[in-house]
């Protein structure tokens, strides 16, 4: 008598397969790799994940605000480029605002622009007021002071500036880094399921 699935309602599989399609997972398989390890189709293991993930990211979003030290930035993803055109004034790209708190999770959200209405609205909501925020020195940032950030602090890239003593993005620049490496794995991401495939980690920085 196969057990019932405690972990996934009306689920069509037993636990024990269900335990198995996240090793798999846990291990960054792929679904066509974990497809025939499974005894599931591709479709079946992709809708899985895809719920994982899910679940994943709405567990990131709960432990916000993020307090303590955090690191904010934007980021650009896709795999077009148009000559002459590099990170903010990149075309055909879908931007990416993120939040890392320094040795905690981090928070990504699609952004249509990176104009002030857009991200200060974000970093209001998953920023508590008392934290110690580290950002470049992007326009749109200056207005954190104005909103309650007493201690916001700022590298100026344009100056070849990246770093001063404690002073630095060097997590959330980390971050984007392994997120586009990763990603570029398994193909991209459709931007309608992106919001599902962040990647909450446990950084050490």
């Amino acid at each position: 008598m196969a057990i019932q699935n405690k972990y996934y309602r009306r689920s069509r599989i037993s636990e024990a397969k269900f335990r198995q399609v996240i090793r798999c997972f846990a291990l960054d398989l792929t679904a066509t790799e974990t497809a025939p390890l499974a005894g599931l189709s591709i479709r079946s293991v992709n809708a899985f994940f895809l719920r994982v993930r899910e679940r994943l990211a709405q567990e990131c979003e709960r432990q916000s605000p993020f307090s303590g030290e955090v690191e904010i930035d934007e980021s650009y993803f896709g795999p077009h480029r148009v000559r002459g055109k590099r990170g903010r004034g990149t075309g055909g790209k879908t931007i990416v605002f993120g939040v890392l708190k320094r040795k905690g999770k981090v928070f990504t959200q699609i952004v249509p622009d990176c104009r002030k209405a857009s991200l200060l609205a974000l970093i209001r909501v998953h920023v508590s007021l008392e934290s110690i925020v580290h950002s470049d020195s992007w326009k749109t940032y200056v207005g954190l002071e104005d909103m309650g950030f007493e201690k916001h602090f700022r590298v100026n890239h344009g100056e070849n500036e990246f770093a001063r003593g404690n002073r630095h993005r060097n997590g959330i620049e980390s971050y984007w880094s392994y997120a586009k490496r990763r990603l570029a794995r398994f193909n991209g991401s459709p931007r309608q399921t992106f919001e599902g495939v962040r990647i909450p980690l446990q950084l050490s920085r």
